[in-house]
């Protein structure tokens, strides 16, 4: 399968004008003969929203702009990111993904970890979302992360047990720190320390879309990559530029993998079950 990472920068509020952007990368996508094309976190909005949030809410099951992403994906599988919505949860607003393809929402993820500290505030303006899963694709068993929910191990390895093929995590990481080593930034190398550790150890491949762009006085990174499933960079983009990445990938290297390195085969999840159940049933110290 052909997969493209879209790194750009979307406007701040704008959903009208988001939308063209997608749609026209949508079309980039296909005439590079791409079967995925993902885009980063809260694509649709742009990132820090704060009470902008309520404004450009909306549920993909009924919004008409929404839906001229989907009826634009027959052909082709998206990930994008939106503020979400529902109409069974009036007033809770969602940093949520959602994965598109031939027509149809296949699955939908609203992001867990909400940073709220130093530059973040999610949390003071986001509901939280309660669950990470792995569903089907045309690709293969998926599962989506946003942002900081790559961070914590424990939902990679939640869709790992699940089975999942591919990785897909959104992002909208400032750049902080100088590497010294490159053009890159020290939280850069942070994101693609946890894509070598994760596409290792899950045997699977890690997709990771992060924007470009300065908003809010936030200046945000770019670096989206791909590595393989034996923890091999297959590709990365530009720091800080807006860039289109496509690659190739060889989806029978998950099965090459997996027959090598037994961590699926072996794995134990009702072990990991039990111990956490006592965890937190203990009483505190």
């Amino acid at each position: 399968m052909k997969v493209a990472l879209a790194q750009f920068a979307p406007v701040l509020g704008d959903v009208g004008r988001n939308l063209e952007t997608h749609l026209d990368l949508m079309d980039k996508a296909r005439r590079a003969k791409a079967d995925l094309v993902v885009f980063p976190e809260l694509s649709l909005t742009g990132y820090t929203l704060k009470d902008l949030a309520a404004d450009v809410a909306l549920d993909p099951a009924s919004d008409r702009r929404f839906r001229r992403i989907v009826e634009h994906s027959r052909g082709l599988s998206v990930v994008l990111g939106f503020m979400e919505e529902s109409p069974a949860a009036r007033g809770l607003f969602y940093n949520a993904a959602a994965f598109v393809s031939g027509g149809k929402v296949l699955h939908v993820h609203r992001k867990v970890y909400l940073p709220t500290n130093g530059l973040f505030e999610e949390a003071k303006f986001f509901a939280q979302g309660r669950d990470f899963r792995v569903f089907p694709t045309p690709f293969g068993r998926v599962g989506l992360l946003i942002c900081r929910d790559f961070l914590h191990y424990g939902a990679s390895y939640v869709l790992f047990s699940g089975g999942a093929e591919i990785i897909i995590t959104i992002s909208a990481a400032p750049g902080r720190g100088v590497a010294g080593t490159d053009d890159g930034f020290e939280t850069s190398r942070m994101w693609e320390l946890m894509g070598e550790a994760i596409s290792y150890f899950s045997t699977a491949f890690v997709l990771y879309a992060n924007r470009v762009g300065l908003e809010d006085g936030v200046s945000f990174a770019g670096g989206s990559f791909i590595y393989g499933p034996a923890g091999r960079l297959l590709a990365r983009a530009a720091y800080l530029d807006p860039e289109f990445l496509v690659h190739s990938l060889d989806l029978t290297a998950v099965r090459e993998a997996r027959a090598r390195w037994l961590f699926r085969r072996d794995e134990k999840p009702e072990v990991i079950f039990r111990s956490l159940e006592r965890v937190l049933r203990a009483p505190e110290d």
